[in-house]
């Protein structure tokens, strides 16, 4: 069976990929440059939506992307309000979503554990 999908979380995803393509296109500011848009929430009522993204510099130069995205909002949301049909306009306000840099740490851990037992076992063939 199909998964159902509620409508704000559909628009969230359309506001998602359009958000990434006017990123990707329109937007002049270097400060904005090499970010991915990993997520969108937005409230119940549409008035505010939180967009997440990740830098390919991790949280390096964070705060010139953060004021480059607030800088851009504008003209974001007014162009956002050209390409999606919704009765609110949503308020963007941009976060920085460390979850993959979390995820990559956590992948290295497990794989250095995983090497230091091997290693262990290695060393010790009783065990």
């Amino acid at each position: 069976m199909p998964k159902e999908f509620s409508r704000s979380q559909r628009v969230a995803e359309q506001v998602r990929r359009e958000l990434a393509e006017l990123i990707r296109l329109e937007v002049k500011d270097p400060r904005v440059g090499f970010i991915t848009l990993t997520d969108v929430e937005i409230t119940p009522d549409y008035a505010h939506a939180k967009v997440f993204f990740t830098s390919m510099k991790g949280e390096e130069g964070l705060d010139e992307i953060l004021t480059g995205l607030h800088r851009a909002s504008g003209f974001l949301r007014r162009e956002l309000g050209k390409r999606v049909r919704i009765h609110t306009l949503p308020e963007l306000h941009f976060h920085y979503d460390s979850s993959v840099e979390r995820g990559s740490r956590m992948s290295q851990l497990i794989d250095q554990v995983v090497r230091d037992d091997d290693a262990r076992h290695k060393d010790d063939p009783e065990s």
